[in-house]
């Protein structure tokens, strides 16, 4: 008998549990600003809809922990991005779409929706008075100098799709040096003149602190990471007024906002 009530207990518990993790949208994000931000977004939008708690698991770790959380039911979505999702969680190559990756990601039941309107991608960016003076507007503009010196982060010059592919894209000059620099270190050095460029994430913090012009990528070497929501396929279904508030949020977040909303939490020190 006082094991048909303990297992009757534990049962209850589980039910319990189940309930309230189906009561609750749980949004994660990885451990940048941007995703904390992108993170909260969410989870404001998802509450305000008034459909269900909505919690905010902040700075899960990296793109393999936060996938692994999403797959296994910890977390119903979080802010990701195309690239991101297509090279390291696909193992894509070449071009793709959101139809493709959806068809991928089903098999696992995730998908991919809502791209809120800016694209965080690699690029390479100089000081613009410099810029101006050397009418550099876009990378294939880098082919005729001779002299640029470049401070580069070391993923950066590590990545197959980084320094290497890019000099052969743009038949950069042999000439141009490169040089490893963290990238905090990189910034200082580029206001300081010490160098010419450096790689950084097009929605940085720094671009508008230190008036800088971030290079076109005029043959399209970097692939696109627009920011999106990946999510459980159950989502929808579960929370069905948070999914239309969170639906709305499409386009509504462009590159010079991002770039804002960074700067007011890094620079700032804004909540």
């Amino acid at each position: 008998m006082r094991v048909d009530r303990f297992l009757v207990a534990c049962l209850t518990i589980v039910v319990l549990q189940a309930y309230a993790a189906n009561d609750e949208l749980r949004v994660g994000s990885k451990r940048f600003t941007e995703s904390y931000i992108l993170g909260e977004i969410l989870t404001q939008t998802a509450a305000a809809a008034g459909e269900a708690a909505a919690k905010h698991r902040q700075g899960l770790g990296n793109t393999g922990i936060v996938i692994a959380a999403l797959k296994s039911g910890a977390i119903d979505m979080y802010p990701e991005y195309t690239g991101t999702i297509a090279r390291e969680i696909l193992k894509l190559e070449g071009s793709f779409d959101l139809m493709q990756l959806n068809s991928l990601l089903a098999a696992e039941g995730l998908g991919v929706a809502v791209p809120l309107g800016f694209n965080n991608t690699y690029a390479l960016a100089m000081v613009e008075s410099q810029a101006k003076k050397l009418s550099i507007a876009k990378l294939s503009d880098l082919a005729v100098q001779r002299d640029l010196k470049f401070g580069l982060s070391q993923e950066f010059l590590g990545r197959a799709d980084g320094w290497l592919g890019l000099i052969g894209t743009y038949k950069l000059p042999k000439s141009i040096r490169a040089t490893g620099l963290d990238h905090g270190l990189a910034y200082e050095a580029l206001a300081d003149g010490q160098i010419d460029a450096m790689d950084i994430y097009s929605t940085d913090a720094k671009i508008e602190k230190y008036r800088l012009r971030v290079l076109a990528d005029d043959k399209k070497y970097f692939p696109p990471y627009d920011a999106v929501i990946l999510y459980r396929l159950d989502v929808p279904t579960r929370f069905p007024k948070s999914w239309q508030r969170l639906r709305g949020l499409a386009g509504t977040i462009d590159e010079a906002t991002m770039i804002r909303l960074n700067a007011a939490a890094e620079l700032q020190s804004k909540d």
